[in-house]
């Protein structure tokens, strides 16, 4: 048996069985995409989130290595053209940390961006960036090694403009002032799964809601929460009547009754109670290969934001359009 191993014909079993995946991959990246994609050229591999800024006609990109992009879309865009990214920001945090989800801060022309240090947990924090100069208003450490493990991982801010930033190591929720100052965390044991693997990947993707409360996702037990902030931050789960959202990621409104969750599928949840039920209404599967793992809206159409880019030297990313009509 060992000499098998050590065999030509098992160095070319290996060649095979690899070739399988590469071929399927090659296969997805060759066909024509059943609805609208914008691909862009990036240098890096990983974009966790992506998101609209009808303003300025661009869209803004975090990176996983560290820092922050641009990719600017012309008025006279012919679908097909591979746009660029252009880094706006060298480092949000400290290190090698890096930019995950964040949200447009319109009223006040800043990007809000949760930042962590992925591989060993031990650094979280947030930080808000002048969409202009792209100067940094603040940075707010959230935890470091002297607190245990903890990922800041997605934000959300209200019309006051406090941030609220899910930990999905700790499932909790940090509260941070409009001017950066930390102000609490808001806790919960609805927050953690009765189930120890559930609580591996714990709170994710979150928005504010325009009726005053946010929504929060739990991605490995798939529960929707709803935080009633100013309230008390009462916490309710809400009912998903039909359909599962367990293992979803970033969160987007596409309307105050419906709900884009990003994952593999990207789901439609509808709510026709102010969010104390919901229902999964419609699925749509992006380039699966490449992961989604954040969502947007731009002219009222989704675009699901895909965590890997292939290629090289240059690697290209895609924004794809999901299509929830079927």
């Amino acid at each position: 048996m060992a000499s098998f191993f050590c065999s030509t014909k098992f160095f070319l079993l290996l060649i095979l069985l690899s070739a399988v995946p590469v071929a399927f991959i090659i296969h997805l990246e060759t066909s024509k995409p059943a609805t609208h994609v914008y691909e862009y050229h990036s240098t890096g591999w990983l974009r966790e989130c992506t998101k609209w800024d009808e303003v300025n006609r661009r869209f803004l990109v975090s990176f996983m290595e560290g820092g922050f992009g641009e990719v600017p879309v012309k008025e006279d865009y012919v679908p097909g053209e591979i746009l660029k990214e252009i880094r706006v920001v060298e480092n949000v945090g400290l290190g090698k940390n890096s930019s995950l989800g964040f949200v447009v801060d319109r009223p006040r022309s800043r990007v809000v961006v949760a930042i962590a240090d992925v591989i060993g947990n031990l650094y979280s924090a947030v930080a808000a960036y002048d969409l202009t100069t792209w100067e940094r208003i603040f940075l707010t450490k959230l935890s470091g090694p002297e607190d245990g493990k903890a990922f800041a991982d997605d934000v959300a801010v209200d019309p006051e403009g406090n941030a609220y930033v899910t930990d999905v190591k700790g499932s909790k929720i940090w509260k941070v002032g409009v001017d950066g100052k930390f102000l609490y965390h808001i806790n919960n044991p609805r927050f953690t799964s009765k189930e120890w693997y559930n609580n591996l990947v714990g709170l994710n993707g979150i928005v504010h809601h325009p009726n005053g409360y946010l929504l929060v996702i739990h991605t490995f037990s798939g529960n929707l929460y709803k935080v009633e902030i100013g309230k008390g931050d009462e916490v309710k789960l809400v009912k998903i009547i039909e359909g599962s959202l367990k293992f979803g990621d970033g969160l987007e409104l596409l309307s105050p009754t419906k709900l884009v969750v990003a994952g593999n599928p990207s789901k439609l949840v509808e709510s026709l109670d102010d969010w104390e039920t919901g229902s999964v209404v419609a699925k749509f599967k992006g380039a699966t290969h490449r992961l989604v793992t954040a969502a947007m809206v731009k002219d009222g159409k989704v675009y699901l934001n895909h965590i890997f880019g292939l290629g090289y030297p240059r690697r290209k990313h895609v924004l794809v359009e999901a299509d929830f009509s079927g």
